[in-house]
């Protein structure tokens, strides 16, 4: 038995070894075999790591597949080095733009009133804050955009109000994570400001039992449009990505392009604003690099649509990197001030057409060019906007999303449980009028004036106030104060006729509901919101507290449907030359909702006198008018909703999407039909 177990010990020994450089055995009774074996250890040979370099020198596949593993790593950091601009600062988030601001831009969209990119302070360039009537405040707002994100969570946002004693009546210090939901409790506890409400995506999804994010696309395809660009390849240039009229239009406008079978690519030259992940939900591809990518992708594109005057700065560089490339831009200005003229006159010959979006601002840019002595290459296309298939199937307009289960019948029916659902949300009683102002907060959209007006119209008696004007401002309107409130009492009667019941109540003072009107000011926390004129208006409120109690925010949104059908009356304020078109406008007039706007502008053209709105004058001129208005509105509800009938009859006349997508199938035909007789004549046919 031990023989036998030796001997397979020694056959084993025998055959489990041979020299590496002759590959033949060495002899069992051999010094050097012996060492070897006595020697030998798992311990040693880890400790030694020879058997390691050795497994590796036999295996060469794996030296291969590390070598590649390392030139695809080489190349990786290349192209994303190239695609970041060559600047290495920038590609490893060091400077320039950090590597976080996308995230920040979906995520960060906390109510804040002040908006801004840095660190604000209401301290009138010294230590001390400033002091107003009994009150004094210190806001600070922390957005964060050049901050990492881990001081982002040490830094606070703090709300702070002090009497003039330096007693503290409020204080609430907020982290960062967590600002939305105290920055919204301290509004709603704090009556020196208002009250914030809103956003109602929830219950609008609930009471309409239907949701936008359920659609999959509106296009006509048996259209003009969809036959038009399908298989297309277009680029659209936004110029930022706030929830303001000129981004969200080019949304939707990319939206309708995919549904109807294009490929879009989104240039976004700036990432300011609440909107990336809409574009991503909306699965729009965005060119991460706004220079020589974004260049390239344009030169293989059949058009690029630029969607503002602050596109001119990419055309230019677009132009210098592709002679050639002015023929293929169709340029959609959606500003109508000087200054934005100025900015970028130097680019208008060079593209293929330019579009407007009113006549009045399609006249003011051309007497510009006339001064300038800028010869345009074609003759502008006016395309106004509309108003989208979404809000038009909840205000009960037909259109592409309607069913059977959703007729716009039913559609009307839900509206107005949709109406009273906002309604008692926001603590509005039913004899309330609520006055609404939806825009970015800046001096051009004038809420503070439109807060002086309810100002005057809450402190002024009523009684002499038409008086009042005529002794005091130059007015200068289309028709006398008599005139109007004569057409105004025709109209009531005129409505009234169909409906015995309201004819007791036209202008009857003796009546003893009690009446008050509220205001709904948006957007708090857009970006295009300009701070001191914010600081200016929470200065006003705190100066006026009777008036606070009226006043409600709510925060900047694209669900908009639930504020209008909770609006009984829009206001459009627009100051300087007025709105250069007013997409709220039509919004607003599609629900029903009575427009009272400034005399000039896009508004003029939307808007008809004493039939689904009134207008008053721009500046300080025009508060007694437009406090007048909203008085009138007030007394008379019935007149109200018939001049929101009238309105809501023209919407649907001339300012659906189905008006603006023809008109836009006008233009880049023109477009890509001078496109395609370009190219043919460069090659030779």
């Amino acid at each position: 038995m031990e023989e036998s177990v030796s001997k397979g010990a020694s056959s084993l020994r025998q055959g489990g070894f041979k020299s590496s450089l002759s590959g033949r055995s060495t002899p069992r009774n051999f010094p050097i075999f012996r060492r070897l074996i006595s020697s030998w250890t798992p311990r040693k040979e880890a400790r030694n790591g020879t058997g390691g370099i050795q497994w590796f020198r036999s295996n060469r596949s794996v030296y291969l597949l590390l070598l590649i593993a390392f030139w695809a790593y080489l190349g990786f950091y290349f192209q994303s080095w190239w695609a970041h601009g060559h600047s290495k600062e920038e590609f490893l988030g060091f400077s320039g733009d950090p590597r976080n601001k996308l995230v920040d831009a979906e995520l960060n969209t906390r109510r804040d009133l002040l908006a801004d990119d840095s660190l604000v302070a209401v301290r009138n360039g010294t230590n001390k804050p400033q002091v107003y009537s009994d009150r004094k405040f210190d806001v600070i707002l922390a957005k964060g955009n050049n901050i990492s994100s881990r001081k982002k969570r040490s830094q606070r946002a703090r709300f702070s109000l002090h009497k003039m004693h330096g007693k503290p009546k409020a204080t609430i210090n907020m982290e960062n994570g967590d600002a939305e939901g105290q920055e919204q409790a301290f509004l709603l506890k704090n009556s020196t400001y208002g009250s914030l409400v809103g956003p109602f995506g929830s219950l609008e999804d609930t009471v309409l039992e239907w949701s936008p994010e359920k659609r999959f696309g509106t296009c006509d395809r048996k259209g003009d449009f969809a036959r038009l660009v399908r298989s297309r390849r277009l680029v659209l240039v936004f110029h930022e990505l706030s929830m303001t009229g000129a981004p969200i239009s080019m949304m939707e406008l990319a939206t309708e392009l995919l549904s109807c079978g294009a490929t879009i690519s989104a240039v976004v030259l700036s990432k300011k604003g609440g909107l990336m992940s809409e574009l991503a939900r909306r699965s729009i591809k965005v060119i991460e690099d706004r220079a020589d990518l974004s260049f390239k992708t344009a030169m293989k594109a059949d058009l690029v649509i630029a969607g503002s005057a602050v596109c001119a700065s990419w055309i230019d560089q677009y132009i210098a990197h592709f002679p050639a490339g002015g023929s293929q831009i169709a340029w959609w200005i959606m500003e109508n001030r000087r200054e934005y003229f100025d900015r970028s006159k130097h680019a208008l010959h060079r593209v293929k057409m330019l579009m407007f979006l009113s006549e009045l601002q399609s006249k003011q840019w051309l007497s510009w060019c006339q001064e300038e002595n800028i010869k345009l290459r074609s003759q502008p296309s006016i395309v106004p906007l509309a108003v989208n298939d979404e809000l038009a199937f909840v205000a009960g307009i037909p259109c592409s999303l309607n069913t059977p289960l959703a007729s716009p019948e039913k559609m009307i029916e839900k509206r107005r449980l949709l109406r009273d659902a906002v309604r008692k949300e926001m603590g509005l009683k039913d004899s309330d009028m609520l006055v609404m102002s939806l825009s970015s907060i800046n001096a051009g959209k004038g809420q503070l004036l439109l807060l002086e007006s309810v100002n005057l119209m809450i402190d002024q008696d009523p009684l002499g106030t038409g008086s009042q004007v005529k002794k005091t401002l130059d007015i200068r309107l289309d028709e006398s104060a008599l005139a109007r409130k004569h057409h105004l009492r025709g109209l009531v009667k005129k409505s009234c006729n169909a409906d015995a019941s309201c004819t007791n109540l036209v202008f009857d003072s003796r009546r003893k509901q009690e009446q008050a009107v509220k205001i709904l000011i948006g957007s708090v926390g857009s970006k295009s919101n300009k701070v001191p004129y914010v600081e200016a208006i929470l200065r006003f409120l705190s100066q006026h507290p009777k008036l606070s109690e009226s006043v409600l925010w709510t925060p900047a949104t694209t669900r908009v449907s639930s504020l209008y059908a909770a609006a009984d009356v829009y206001v459009m304020n627009s100051q300087g030359v007025g709105e250069t078109f007013g997409r709220v406008t039509v919004e607003a007039m599609a629900f029903g909702v009575p427009v009272l706007g400034t005399d000039g502008g896009g508004t003029k053209e939307i808007v008809e006198q004493n039939v689904s709105g009134l207008f008053h004058p721009m500046g300080r001129a025009g508060n007694w008018v437009l406090a007048e208005n909203l008085r009138y509105m007030l007394k008379n509800p019935t007149a109200r909703k018939q001049m929101g009938k009238d309105g809501r009859k023209k919407v649907g006349k001339q300012y659906l999407k189905r008006h603006m997508y023809g008109r836009l199938v006008e233009v880049l035909t023109r477009c890509m039909r001078r496109q395609v007789a370009s190219s043919r004549s460069l090659i030779g046919f």
